[in-house]
């Protein structure tokens, strides 16, 4: 399993020559950290996501869950925020983006043949 936070396992990973990085999740924020903490953390997700596509020179699939747990009825429970990203280009651009809201099934196209146009041109990549 990969962790999608640190920079190492993606690097190693896109190493080994995919075409495609796939990070399932399930990551959100307990509901009353939202108002205060909910825009920079899902904004924090998504830029490190964007930051392994680029420095890579990969397409990224990012998938979340939705929905609220919780533990028990005392607990408040975790709000799983979903927007799973479709796939995102070798440049970090979002191709697709899911809900926040209802499970979705999303398909976009990729262009295999820019993973090494990009790798080539921006090769921050190098093996």
């Amino acid at each position: 399993m990969l962790d999608q936070w640190y920079p190492e396992a993606a690097r190693l990973t896109a190493m080994q020559s995919p075409s495609l990085i796939f990070y399932p999740t399930a990551i959100g924020w307990h509901p009353h950290e939202k108002k205060i903490h909910g825009e920079a953390q899902f904004d924090s997700w998504q830029t490190v996501q964007r930051g392994h596509a680029i420095a890579n020179g990969i397409y990224m699939q990012a998938v979340n869950r939705i929905g609220l747990e919780k533990s028990d009825k005392n607990s408040a429970g975790i709000e799983f925020w979903g927007s799973s990203f479709c796939l995102q280009t070798p440049q970090g651009k979002i191709i697709a983006q899911a809900s926040s809201a209802k499970e979705e099934i999303l398909v976009a196209e990729i262009d295999l043949a820019k993973i090494e146009y990009i790798r080539r041109n921006w090769p921050f990549l190098t093996r």
